[in-house]
């Protein structure tokens, strides 16, 4: 069925939304390691990930391949209708038995709406720590908009709660009863290290050069992961955390708060979303 058969009434979002203004900004990338891991932690999610992903084997091109499809969803406009149909067809092959012995299905609306609902979250946290709060008026418009998103991608209304405050309640109930620590949880949180990752495609110097800038580059995106996560999913999965990470992860906020008000937009906003804003 095509998706404009399937969703005829959805429309994508414009220069008018809240997302528009906050999404497209690269230090939002600081959160991406709690939003996989929040997602991850989800046992639907995290069985499906450790199945079929390849993000271990690959995992800067799993990185530009997410934040391009996310890119697409919110600045694409026609496009996007076309990425969330791709979006469900790639899903549909996504299935197996996880290790509590449950079949899973990525396209379980329950999973494929804590993947988007979880997204929301972790840019609203993103934006609180690394950039700057929205009001609680932009906050509810911006979750009207993510659940416009929602639809797009074939959920529909009874999935996703009304509106902000029922989606707060939602998000403290899944993080309180639903979360897990899992194998995949801890293949992440390794992988996020940057032990042992390659270069970057982008990387036009000796790999050598490289080596020595892992631990740092690693240390900065562990610790956004792990301090940005909910409390009690981090005490969960039995995750350090000190006065003293607190404070450093308040000291980069201050300095990517800093820098990005002397950065040009044209640096600043993926080429994707520095396009749409352009117009």
């Amino acid at each position: 069925m095509s998706t404009e058969a399937r969703l005829p009434a959805v429309t994508p979002l414009g220069p008018d939304s809240v997302a528009w203004q906050v999404v497209g900004d690269r230090r939002l990338l600081l959160g991406a390691g709690t939003a996989l891991l929040l997602q991850v932690a989800h046992p639907v999610v995290g069985a499906g990930v450790h199945d079929h992903s390849n993000y271990t084997e690959d995992p800067w091109g799993r990185l530009d391949r997410t934040i391009d499809s996310l890119l697409s969803q919110v600045f694409g406009g026609q496009e996007a209708v076309a990425e969330a149909e791709r979006l469900r067809e790639m899903h549909k092959a996504i299935k197996g038995v996880d290790h509590h012995g449950e079949r899973y299905h990525a396209l379980n609306p329950e999973a494929y709406w804590w993947v988007h609902g979880s997204t929301f979250w972790t840019t609203v946290r993103m934006l609180d720590v690394f950039v700057q709060p929205l009001s609680r008026e932009e906050k509810r418009r911006f979750y009207a908009e993510w659940r416009r998103l929602g639809l797009l991608l074939g959920l529909r209304e009874h999935h996703m709660p009304a509106d902000l405050e029922g989606f707060e309640a939602y998000f403290d109930d899944v993080v309180a009863n639903r979360l897990e620590d899992n194998h995949t949880v801890r293949e992440l949180l390794g992988s996020i290290t940057m032990r042992a990752t390659p270069p970057p495609p982008w990387w036009f110097l000796p790999e050598a050069l490289w080596r020595p800038l892992r631990p740092t580059g690693g240390t900065v995106l562990t610790r956004c992961a792990i301090g940005l996560l909910p409390p009690v999913l981090r005490e969960r999965l039995s995750l350090k955390w000190t006065d003293a990470d607190e404070r450093g992860l308040r000291r980069l906020g201050t300095l990517t708060r800093a820098a990005g008000n002397r950065v040009p937009d044209r640096v600043r906003l993926y080429p994707k979303a520095y396009r749409a804003q352009r117009g």
